[in-house]
């Protein structure tokens, strides 16, 4: 019964996370790059105002507006549960699979997806709804609801269940793995990453958003200030070879990369293909999970947080994912027949030496998984009381279950699970990008309304309805 489940899953991976679905989210990210009239382009310079120039304090009135956590808490939560595994261990297996020309597909997935993730936070801040004594909840559950009316509540439930069962693999149990795989290089045990994890997890998690928020504040800074810097001081050593890796980027993007070395070749399609999906799964765009903590942002306008969402795509590929990239095909570690998170460690471990550059990577990615965890355990939970009820019960009985499945995943137990909750993840996209499409006008009215009107009193000191009255 087990292999015929598994065998079925296959299938479905196969055109959840095939060229079919990519297109499709391609495709909406095109489509809201258009109705926005390009606003990732050519407001780039007010969303960079408005994130990086403000992200250590509020805007006037902000402190007192309807939400649990700052803008930029918001943020760090929502970049907890995409920046790490993609853009350490993803951008590599683009290179390895497809070529250098992969990172030019990857780019425009993630000049897209900052359009789409735009919408997504700012259908997530207009619909959100106040759950009794708990948090603000928005999300494409929630969005689907309230913008497109209760004969789409059965589209509304697929979001929440997909996201409440994928939690607790692709959130839960692959990032306690990659955290216990990553401590092994370090000599600790498996069980003994599985405890402290499900101690640092419960403790963090019990207290909700708020202090995931302040974790995640602290956490993700750290560590993509430190990967980044590493990065760029590898880049440094190797700076006269960066036109010839940028030829390489853009050339093998429109033609076949021969092999070479133990880089067994790669065709265009290959190239486009790889660079999008791992795009993709880097940054979340379309797959509506970071709506879900941009929600719960301080702001008085949707569209000021939609700005953040943009600026977390650009963070999370543009930046994190391009530098990446540079380190292994400067150091020339790409034609070495190594994959995933190893061929980072060897472009790291070319520049530091093995024992500094693996342990940056390592220590990068623990950090990054377990601020997934934290992440996912919110969105999983969030997605829960949509179905079971809001309330503190529904919540306090997610977060418990999910102890159990932290340390199931750092001892590497219950593959299959892994395997399923990955074709889950992918599927919360098509409820999401159903509800774009069908907002398109909600999202260009309120940027509109934004870009003219920033102070719009529709949105100063409102307060959304209650969670239970929707």
């Amino acid at each position: 019964m087990m292999e015929f489940i598994l065998a079925l899953n296959a299938k479905l991976n196969s055109i959840v996370w095939g060229p079919p679905m990519l297109i499709i989210l391609i495709g909406v990210g095109v489509f809201l790059t258009i109705r926005t009239r390009f606003i990732q382009f050519s407001k780039f310079g007010l969303m960079m105002r408005e994130t990086a120039g403000k992200i250590f304090r509020f805007r006037k009135g902000e402190t007192k507006a309807e939400g649990d956590v700052s803008p930029f808490q918001a943020l760090t939560v929502a970049m907890g549960g995409t920046v790490g595994v993609g853009n350490i261990a993803g951008v590599a297996t683009a290179i390895a699979l497809g070529g250098p020309g992969a990172i030019f597909w990857m780019w425009i997935s993630g000049l897209v997806g900052m359009a789409t993730k735009f919408g997504e936070v700012v259908l997530g801040v207009h619909y959100r709804v106040r759950e009794k004594d708990g948090p603000m909840v928005g999300g494409p559950m929630v969005y689907i609801l309230r913008g497109m009316g209760n004969s789409w509540r059965w589209l509304a439930g697929m979001f929440a269940v997909f996201g409440a069962l994928a939690a607790f693999g692709i959130g839960n149990m692959v990032q306690s793995n990659a955290c216990a795989e990553g401590m092994l290089h370090f000599g600790v045990p498996t069980w003994v990453t599985g405890l402290v994890l499900v101690v640092a997890v419960g403790l963090v998690t019990i207290g909700g958003i708020k202090r995931i928020a302040q974790v995640a504040m602290f956490c993700v800074p750290f560590m993509c200030s430190m990967y980044i810097i590493g990065a760029l001081i590898i880049i440094g050593m190797y700076v006269t070879g960066i036109p010839a890796a940028m030829k390489l980027i853009f050339s093998h993007a429109f033609t076949p990369t021969a092999a070479t070395g133990g880089f067994a070749g790669a065709g265009v399609m290959f190239a486009i293909r790889y660079g999008i999906a791992r795009g993709v799964f880097s940054n979340e765009a379309g797959l509506g999970s970071a709506p879900i903590a941009h929600a719960t942002a301080k702001t008085d306008h949707p569209a000021r947080q939609g700005l953040w969402g943009i600026f977390e795509v650009f963070v999370d590929t543009i930046i994190m994912c391009t530098l990446t990239a540079l380190v292994i095909i400067l150091t020339g570690v790409w034609t070495s027949g190594k994959t995933g998170a190893t061929l980072t460690m060897a472009g790291f471990g070319a520049g530091f030496g093995q024992t500094i550059g693996f342990s940056l990577v390592v220590l990068s990615m623990v950090l990054t998984a377990y601020d997934t965890n934290l992440a996912w355990c919110f969105y999983g939970e969030t997605c829960s009381a949509h179905l079971f009820g809001h309330g503190r019960t529904v919540r306090m009985t997610y977060r418990v279950l999910w102890l159990p499945f932290t340390m199931i995943g750092a001892l590497g137990g219950l593959e299959a699970i892994w395997s399923i909750s990955d074709t889950l993840n992918g599927l919360m996209a098509v409820p999401n990008l159903i509800a774009l499409l069908a907002l398109g006008g909600v999202i260009v009215k309120l940027t509109k309304q934004f870009l003219t009107q920033p102070n719009h009193p529709d949105y100063i000191s409102s307060h959304p309805e209650s969670a239970d009255k929707r």
